[in-house]
């Protein structure tokens, strides 16, 4: 089953990956700051690996965003994801694992899960079946 893992950070930070300039991973020791970043590594490494790993990419600043809404036939273009929270959708992973269970222990283990949020989402197919 396929899995989209929605990774949030704040855009003061927007530096990929994002968890390498948050201010809490910042404040810990630096032999944790290591740590982390080898346990984030060995995480990419090991859903490669699976084959777990289907895709993934990180997503450009907020800035640079617009969002586009059709109303009575109009297009409507704003500036930004238009969201009212400090985080923003900075990038994304998609895997294929047993199930949500899996889905969640991998996206725990994201250092982003530490420090703001790590969103699992099921992806389906056309007919919806895997629900």
């Amino acid at each position: 089953m396929k899995f989209l893992l929605l990774i949030y950070g704040n855009p003061e930070n927007w530096e990929h990956p994002m968890f390498l300039r948050d201010p809490g991973y910042l404040a810990l020791p630096e032999a944790e700051r290591r740590e982390l970043a080898a346990q984030a590594d060995a995480l990419f490494e090991e859903i490669r690996e699976s084959g777990e790993f289907v895709s993934g990419t990180a997503l450009a600043d907020p800035v640079t965003t617009r969002t586009v809404r059709v109303r009575e036939g109009s297009a409507a273009v704003t500036d930004g994801p238009f969201g009212e929270s400090k985080e923003q959708l900075a990038g994304y992973f998609v895997v294929d694992c047993d199930g949500p269970e899996r889905a969640a222990e991998i996206a725990g283990r994201f250092p982003d899960a530490r420090f703001a949020a790590v969103e699992v989402r099921p992806i389906m197919d056309t007919a919806g079946r895997e629900m």
